[in-house]
């Protein structure tokens, strides 16, 4: 293999795991390898510590093919837990809020999920990446200072009901780059006319990439510690 003229690896992020940490670990154990010091590694999309699944992690020249990688479509599967809100729309924060559940069926869930089908109109969560003057959002909410963000128009291809009981839902969601699946949970939540929040969440495609083609960060490591590595001739 070789990671200057440029390769792609496919990873299945660990829980708890930033995305930064995951490129962190494939560059370090490259650089130890080839015994150079310094070495171009980025990811294709980034997927917060709580979240697991599929990560394009792009080496050498390849990393010029980061715009063109995180602009495939990606699936997830989410488990939404109803009755609650908390600040950052998933387990990073505390509940903050709780509403009634009751009048949840399956029926409704169905019908509101086929509501989110398509182009629509999303508030990136505070708890997030995006700038405001230059700041990190998240930064700002950490702070307990006002984040005001503006929505975002994006596609979501496909919804699915796969798990269903009055506190939990379980949904797999087929959506455009930029999608942010914590702030789809608060808006099912806010349709519902309840509240959810994010409780577990899996990145299972991106692009024509699955899952089931990911090898965890063991086994990358393995592979880079065992792989015959071209180097460029000085």
């Amino acid at each position: 293999m070789n990671f200057i003229d440029g390769t792609v690896l496919y990873i299945d992020k660990p829980l708890e795991w930033t995305s930064f940490d995951t490129v962190k670990r494939v560059r370090s154990a490259l650089t130890r390898r080839m015994h150079v010091r310094k070495l171009k590694v980025g990811h294709a999309g980034t997927l917060d510590p709580l979240a697991t699944g599929v990560m394009l992690v792009c080496t050498g020249k390849a990393t010029k093919r980061i715009e063109e990688l995180q602009s495939g479509v990606k699936e997830y599967v989410a488990t939404l837990a109803l009755g609650a809100t908390t600040p950052s729309f998933d387990l990073e924060t505390e509940i903050d809020a709780t509403y009634p559940t009751e009048h949840i069926s399956r029926e409704l869930v169905e019908e509101t999920l086929n509501k989110f089908k398509g182009r629509i109109e999303q508030v990136p969560p505070a708890y997030s990446a995006c700038k405001i003057d230059g700041k990190r959002a998240y930064d700002l909410a950490r702070k307990g200072e006002e984040v005001d963000l503006k929505p975002k128009t994006l596609v979501i291809d496909e919804i699915e009901l796969l798990e269903f009981s009055p506190q939990e839902i379980k949904i797999r969601v087929v959506c455009s780059k930029g999608t942010y699946i914590r702030a789809l949970a608060r808006d099912i939540g806010a349709a519902l006319g309840s509240g959810a929040h994010l409780s577990a969440l899996r990145r299972t495609r991106v692009g024509d990439v699955r899952v089931e083609d990911c090898l965890n960060m063991d086994q990358i490591v393995e592979l880079i510690r065992c792989v015959d590595i071209e180097m460029p001739e000085n």
